[in-house]
């Protein structure tokens, strides 16, 4: 028998991403929990039932829950939902469906991405407004929806009445809304809002709602918050491979997070841990921070060379190589001694660097 144990130090930690990290210990008990005896598959079973109970509880009595294995099959599905097969989404050029999905949404998803630079990772009604054109042109994907991050790939949030803006907006033109809410609790902690209130009643049509990023195993859901926008949701979750049949299994831990604080609890930590880590390296000389610091992430800029050298002790990623920006990930079990163990060898390389 081989000892698993033994394959890695637990002790190791990492500023990479937030999916770097474990189980939380309350999952793996729902998981444990879950495990005993047998129960129907393919989504007839009682943990998905009652996930349907907890999800309306956050979302409002409309909604229709449809657990999926990971966060690309979840955005291409939601997405497909929304649209005919001459439809376009538009996007920021720094959305997670046009930079880290490798084409997916365009190969598998079949639809045509509309992307907007951005300062931020923010799209704004105005910004929507240069893709947002040119319906009934048969030479013209057609651009019949817009998807939004929370928080965004740069760690940035969307407010309350700014999503609704870009509803608003969007809605009066026939389009509808999506949202990447892989981190969607980081974002909610943040801002002290329930999660309804930058969805379902910020006017959101389909939500990807993350869950290995705040300490799930494996496991994203599609939440489809107007389920009469985005049909077809049963027969396109199983024609894109994404229908669990040991469904349980991710509802289990969908109930562990969201049927109790358990995901703020997580969010919260993982926000203050990343703000702890802004306000030690902002005193560093040398070191630029490039974005505002509003959830679990944080972006700076590293004088040469000085990435590489800490990357032997510390994971974490380049962000931009030709401008020497990098990013740094918080998560829930990242604690204030990770924080400060990684500032000081931070001063360090930057001071040796000099």
């Amino acid at each position: 028998m081989t000892d698993t144990a033994s394959l890695h130090d637990p002790a190791l930690r990492a500023f990479a991403s937030d999916n770097y990290s474990g189980v939380h210990p309350e999952i793996l008990d729902a998981l444990a929990a879950a495990n005993l005896g047998h129960q129907v598959a393919y989504g007839e079973d009682v943990y998905t039932a009652k996930l349907r109970e907890v999800f309306t509880d956050h979302f409002g009595n409309r909604m229709r829950a449809f657990p999926v294995f990971n966060g690309t099959g979840a955005n291409v599905i939601s997405l497909q939902s929304l649209l005919p097969r001459w439809g376009a989404v538009i996007c920021a050029s720094t959305a997670h469906i046009n930079v880290d999905e490798n084409g997916a949404p365009e190969r598998v998803g079949g639809m045509k991405l509309l992307t907007v630079p951005t300062p931020d990772g923010k799209l704004t009604p105005e910004l929507i407004d240069r893709e947002a054109w040119g319906w009934g042109d048969e030479h013209r994907a057609q651009p019949l929806a817009v998807s939004i991050t929370q928080s965004t790939e740069l760690g940035t949030l969307y407010t309350v009445e700014e999503i609704k803006a870009i509803a608003d907006h969007i809605h009066a033109r026939g389009m509808k809304l999506h949202m990447d809410g892989a981190r969607l609790g980081n974002a909610a902690a943040a801002l002290g809002v329930p999660l309804r209130a930058i969805t379902a009643d910020a006017g959101v049509d389909i939500l990807s709602l993350g869950g290995t990023k705040n300490g799930m195993m494996y496991g994203e859901c599609i939440v489809a918050l107007d389920p009469e926008a985005a049909p077809g949701l049963d027969y396109l979750r199983k024609m894109n491979m994404q229908l669990a049949s040991k469904m349980r299994f991710v509802s289990a831990q969908f109930i562990a997070l969201y049927g109790t604080d358990l995901w703020l609890r997580s969010a919260s930590t993982a926000n203050a841990m990343a703000a702890r880590l802004r306000a030690a390296v902002e005193k560093i000389e040398g070191i630029t921070l490039t974005q505002p610091t509003q959830s679990n992430a944080v972006f700076a800029t590293l004088p040469a060379g000085v990435a590489d050298k800490l990357r032997d002790k510390f994971r974490f990623y380049d962000w931009d190589q030709a401008t020497g920006e990098v990013r740094w990930m918080c998560t829930f079990d990242t604690s204030e001694a990770d924080v400060d163990a990684f500032a000081a060898a931070i001063a360090e390389e930057v001071s040796a660097a000099r």
